[in-house]
């Protein structure tokens, strides 16, 4: 089979047009999914979360599902119930693949577009905030259709310390 120049600019053509960007592939809302545990790791019910992040501020009674507006921010979510300590979780965005389609094949205009909408990224679907502890969950370890089990907020914290560093006064030459 023999491809000539026009039917390969019209191919070009056609998967620039058909392939979607974020703000056409991705709602502006994304559904997360909140469950909170005990330190003894029991299902505790009847738990009020509130998540937030700069495009608005959303409540849930947990188990439950929240709508959140998309964003580039984290979203911060604090899970209290009377008579237990607050779960707090930071959960991060991370871009989507509509994000990296505009890149790829829209150029910038479609990212700026979509980052502004928060379109182009993602929350992770599914946590597990355990009340009493500050936990991070990373958009980068979600799986689909699986809860995600969150970090300790100070070893990540920690890992984000920068190495020292050599005081230069002290250096001598040989």
């Amino acid at each position: 089979m023999k491809f000539t120049r026009q039917s390969i600019i019209l191919a070009l053509a056609l998967q620039t047009l058909l392939t979607g960007c974020a703000s056409i592939t991705k709602d502006s809302n994304q559904p997360v999914k909140i469950e909170a545990y005990s330190k003894a790791n029991q299902l505790v019910t009847g738990v009020k979360c509130v998540a937030k992040n700069e495009r608005g501020e959303w409540s849930v009674n947990a188990p439950g599902t929240v709508s959140v507006h998309r964003s580039g921010q984290n979203l911060e979510v604090n899970c209290e119930k009377e008579g237990e300590q607050s779960g707090v979780a930071t959960v991060i965005s991370r871009a989507n693949g509509g994000m990296f389609g505009n890149i790829l094949f829209g150029g910038g205009i479609g990212a700026i577009v979509d980052h502004n909408k928060g379109t182009a990224y993602s929350y992770p679907d599914w946590i597990r905030v355990i009340m009493g502890d500050n936990l991070v969950f990373d958009r980068k370890h979600n799986k689909d259709n699986e809860v995600m089990i969150g970090q300790p907020a100070t070893t990540i914290d920690a890992k984000k310390t920068p190495e020292p560093t050599a005081d230069a006064s002290k250096i001598t030459n040989p």
